[in-house]
């Protein structure tokens, strides 16, 4: 008896194992390895794709979204050319911010998101971009079409989060934000990533 397809006998690895999303750059599926209820920092490991403990929150700064990446993508020489001040890609896949109206209180999920937005990051001159989407058929963002249809406190929540999260007493802060962009450019600094994937991890 055959196995239907796509079938997986082994479980896959959440970055180089799941498609980018149904319709990609603008409807992308978002592995997510934070919630808003955590204080301490998750990510996948790498080498296994499971999720480990990268570090407690040092501040009382939580996450204003589910926080996680788009699998297939890498932030690379694409990447980098499109943020101002940066020399490179930081090497990671791309980070996504996803909204939902209900909470959702548990990671290690994989969920659809129509991207609407980002915030430029430059870390260490790295390009450190995180793209801003909402969930996919949500009954109240959902209706969102760019990062202008959202409350400008949510943009400004994830604007404090991301410039605090890393910042240890003693130490020069290394992230800066540059600027919010809309949905069009958005959905470049995607397609950029999964340009960038393929270049380097090629089939």
């Amino acid at each position: 008896m055959g196995f239907p397809e796509p079938f997986f006998r082994w479980r896959p690895h959440p970055w180089h194992g799941l498609e980018p999303g149904p319709d990609p750059p603008r409807l992308v599926d978002a592995y997510i390895e934070i919630t808003p209820f955590d204080s301490v920092k998750f990510e996948v490991d790498k080498t296994t794709g499971y999720l480990k403990v990268d570090r407690p929150q040092r501040s009382s700064s939580i996450p204003p979204s589910l926080y996680g990446f788009i699998p297939r993508t890498y932030c690379g020489r694409r990447v980098g050319e499109l943020s101002p001040g940066a020399k490179r890609g930081d090497g990671d896949p791309m980070d996504i911010c996803v909204f939902s109206e209900r909470p959702i209180g548990r990671s290690e999920i994989v969920l659809t998101a129509k991207v609407i937005g980002g915030l430029q990051f430059v870390d260490a001159e790295e390009a450190d971009d995180k793209i801003i989407a909402v969930l996919q058929n949500d009954y109240s963002m959902g209706r969102a079409e760019d990062i202008n249809d959202l409350p400008e406190i949510l943009v400004e929540r994830l604007h404090h989060y991301f410039t605090t999260y890393k910042m240890v007493p003693g130490r020069d802060a290394t992230v800066s934000m540059n600027r919010v962009y809309g949905g069009a450019e958005a959905m470049k600094v995607v397609q950029a990533s999964i340009d960038d994937y393929r270049e380097e991890y090629p089939d």
